[in-house]
């Protein structure tokens, strides 16, 4: 970051001062345009994790191998995941980001609400509740977990790929929840009004 490019608060997004969108390298700058023609805005936690330029890169090529990539997981359930390890968390970046998406993936603007306040509510298929069911234990009582846990993903259709794919969005979200806390991150406000 050259010293004419100071860093700025901008409080709209998290609580720590980011840099200045002129001064990212082109890589960066390349990633704002794509988000921009697909989603029509760059999200704050993109903006937030430029604060650390290798961090970014290595925050989004994760984000895009867990929530995009090839698993028996499709993009629905792994949001669904996300919204409920935020949920207990009291993660608002999270809750309002990724309940959106699941209005969005879903199509059902009270299932993405059921989730952010208490998935247990929700008429869900029993795959879907035993993998719910899994993503809070190992958010709320990670200790506790053991085989007969798994042998209930199992027993629901998830092979033993599906269930370390799932680990890994549970842990990821558990993490980046701290994060988004840690640092006071706020979602983007379009996500309010997004498919409703």
């Amino acid at each position: 970051m050259s010293a004419d490019k100071p860093l700025q608060l901008k409080p709209e997004v998290m609580a720590l001062p980011i840099p200045d969108e002129a001064g990212h390298a082109d890589d960066i700058q390349a990633y704002y345009a794509k988000c921009r023609e697909k989603l029509g805005m760059v999200p704050h936690v993109l903006q937030a994790y430029t604060l650390r330029p290798e961090k970014f890169r290595t925050f989004s090529r994760f984000y895009n191998e867990l929530m995009l990539g090839d698993s028996g997981l499709d993009k629905l359930e792994r949001e669904m995941v996300a919204v409920v390890v935020s949920s207990i968390n009291r993660c608002y970046y999270c809750l309002v980001a990724h309940g959106q998406a699941v209005r969005a993936l879903s199509g059902d603007p009270k299932l993405g609400e059921m989730l952010v306040m208490n998935y247990r509510v929700a008429p869900l298929s029993l795959r879907h509740r035993a993998m719910l069911d899994f993503a809070a234990k190992v958010t709320e009582t990670p200790t506790l977990v053991d085989e007969a846990d798994r042998a209930r993903l199992r027993d629901a259709g998830f092979s033993v790929e599906d269930i370390f794919d799932l680990a890994n969005v549970i842990g990821f979200y558990n993490m980046t929840n701290r994060v988004a806390s840690a640092v006071d991150m706020l979602p983007n406000d379009e996500y309010h009004d997004m498919n409703r």
